[in-house]
């Protein structure tokens, strides 16, 4: 899915949990038109899509999970449909004193990814790594090498057609900044993917899917955003 141009509602609650040294969850609410791109169909409808993130972390790692409900305005176009992922990180060095330090590189950790949707049958597991970068300006700054290990129900079962292994490079950040003495954000991923042959022998060309949002916080439960 790409090209979403929608409004951000978010919700967050911060609390820590008895298992984390940090937690937070938000209910965000979207709103604007989907194009799909002609691989997948093509066409485009005005979409509403609900989300559910979470993130929490430990002195050893952190994980990052969420859950998208996405509906058509077009009933026709397409049906009611969710997308997961969950992204758990263990950290390689931990402790004070012991961070890693080569040029921009702060910490050395390891990734292990799942990706999952209903409709299509997708399923995508992505075990890598994680460079944790010192940048300035930036509250967050990881760039991830990771694996695509395919594992799609494909088309001998009525779904999308199976993709080839592969490999992604992942940058995700957020990049306070102010305005007007108003706090605002950017903040997202950007991803690139190589090239490839799903199962009927078709190309499947490289890409690069980014779609960081903006956003401002009107209170510290609240933020208002364009994605």
């Amino acid at each position: 899915m790409r090209g979403v141009l929608s409004f951000l509602l978010a919700l967050g609650l911060s609390s820590p949990a008895a298992a984390f040294d940090w937690s937070q969850t938000e209910c965000d609410f979207q709103s604007g038109n989907v194009r799909i791109p002609s691989w997948g169909g093509g066409g485009d409808a005005a979409h509403s899509v609900s989300t559910v993130p979470h993130a929490s972390g430990w002195q050893y790692g952190d994980h990052y999970v969420f859950l998208d409900f996405m509906d058509a305005q077009n009933v026709e176009f397409q049906a009611l449909d969710l997308w997961g992922e969950w992204n758990p990180h263990l950290r390689l060095v931990q402790g004070p004193g012991r961070e890693l330090r080569y040029g921009p590189v702060k910490e050395l950790g390891l990734l292990m990814g799942f990706n999952w949707g209903k409709k299509s049958g997708i399923k995508k597991d992505l075990p890598g790594v994680r460079l944790a970068l010192e940048h300035p300006g930036f509250r967050l700054a990881n760039l991830d090498f990771l694996a695509v290990l395919e594992g799609n129900a494909g088309l001998r079962r009525g779904r999308a057609p199976a993709d080839p292994h592969g490999a992604m490079l992942n940058f995700h950040f957020i990049r306070p900044f102010t305005i007007a003495g108003q706090s605002f954000s950017i903040e997202g991923a950007s991803e690139y993917i190589g090239t490839g042959e799903n199962e009927l022998g078709h190309p499947v060309k490289h890409w690069i899917l980014t779609q960081p949002p903006g956003r401002w916080p009107v209170t510290n439960d609240l933020a208002l955003g364009i994605e």
